[in-house]
């Protein structure tokens, strides 16, 4: 059984909260991460080796130093319009560190890989619920890096022998239960954490971009995970190598979508605070709804997202409430309230 995992970009939102939730089960997290978008207070489960991906001997000298026998990879640029902006920066971390983290496993003999990829290498779908078998279109510079990204690893399992999980992640959201990793990206381009802090009175009015898609209430439809259903999964794809060869790519969400709308409902039921908000014209490029089948990493797997949009939304704002200073009626829940609010689930068009 694999006990020793080095975690690249593991001081990053969802990277933290695999490592601290490897370290519970009793495994060794050893976290690689040059800090650029990472926190070092976010790193309390196995020792931080500092370091940049696309350095190929930094990533040897971490994977022999941690002892690991697997990876999990989650260093990348992940911001869609900075992407179309500057794709050269893109191209550089998220394939080019690809590429230097599968050559230093592959001097290291290490041969298991879990890798952080995105619903973004799809692209626009043509059908919903997007199932694992939909064309691989990716409509902007983030999907096509990370679509050649699992394309490089397909490959190095195919001539290498290299085993390997692409978790195609949906929207992740929400915070760990005890309130010590939670989502804050630099700069924020997230919809959770952009209406909580304008229902704190801390922003402007939230930007819903465009009240006129095709959808049940005119807003963008989105599958939203919590954020530790993704650290289980990452782990269930951890076991399933151990017993498995060969490669796969999987989805990871709920299979329930909601719209933009739904979320700032849902925080005003949560938060008692309205959610200033008003609307913008739509981004190019953002289809309607994005939602997945969930069935073949459940069967793959065994795995299946226990937290509702409630929860997401309540364990985010207990994380960020006192950080924000936020008081009064409303401010943060208590531990014991965190999941019993659950609106009624409605499905995408």
């Amino acid at each position: 059984m694999t006990k020793r995992i080095l975690i690249i970009g593991g001081a990053g939102y969802v990277g933290a909260h695999v490592a601290k939730a490897l370290a519970r089960r009793g495994l060794e997290p050893a976290v690689f991460d040059d800090l650029s978008a990472g926190k070092r207070e976010y790193v309390k489960w196995g020792p931080l080796i500092e370091g940049d991906v696309r350095d190929q001997r930094a990533v040897e000298d971490a994977i022999r130093q941690a002892g690991a026998d697997a990876v999990m990879h989650f260093a990348a640029r992940i911001e869609v319009g900075l992407g179309e902006r500057d794709p050269a920066s893109f191209y550089d971390v998220n394939v080019g560190g690809a590429a230097s983290l599968l050559r230093a496993m592959r001097a290291c003999a290490c041969e298991q890989l879990v890798y952080s990829s995105t619903c973004a290498v799809y692209g626009e779908p043509v059908s919903l619920p997007l199932k694992e078998t939909e064309p691989l279109k990716p409509a902007n510079v983030y999907g096509r890096t990370k679509l050649a990204a699992e394309q490089m690893i397909a490959d190095f399992g195919a001539a290498y022998g290299l085993r390997w999980t692409a978790l195609r992640y949906f929207n992740a959201a929400g915070a760990d239960a005890e309130g010590e990793i939670g989502e804050e990206h630099e700069p924020e381009t997230h919809l959770i954490p952009l209406a909580l802090k304008a229902a704190a009175g801390l922003s402007p009015p939230l930007q819903v971009f465009g009240n006129d898609y095709p959808t049940k209430d005119g807003s963008a439809i989105r599958d939203y995970v919590h954020v530790e259903d993704l650290a289980d999964a990452h782990i269930r794809a951890l076991e399933l190598m151990n017993a498995a060869e060969g490669g796969r790519a999987l989805n990871v969400g709920t299979g329930r979508g909601a719209s933009v709308f739904e979320v700032i409902e849902t925080i005003e039921a949560v938060t008692g605070r309205a959610t200033p908000h008003e609307i913008a014209p739509r981004r190019a490029g953002d289809p309607p709804a994005l939602c997945a089948d969930p069935s073949l990493a459940a069967k793959t797997l065994g795995f299946e997202a226990r937290s509702d949009l409630a929860r997401i939304i309540e364990t985010a704002w207990a994380y960020h409430a006192p950080r924000w200073g936020v008081i009064g009626p409303g401010s943060t829940p208590s531990p014991k309230s965190i999941g019993r609010f659950s609106p009624s689930r409605r499905e995408t068009p």
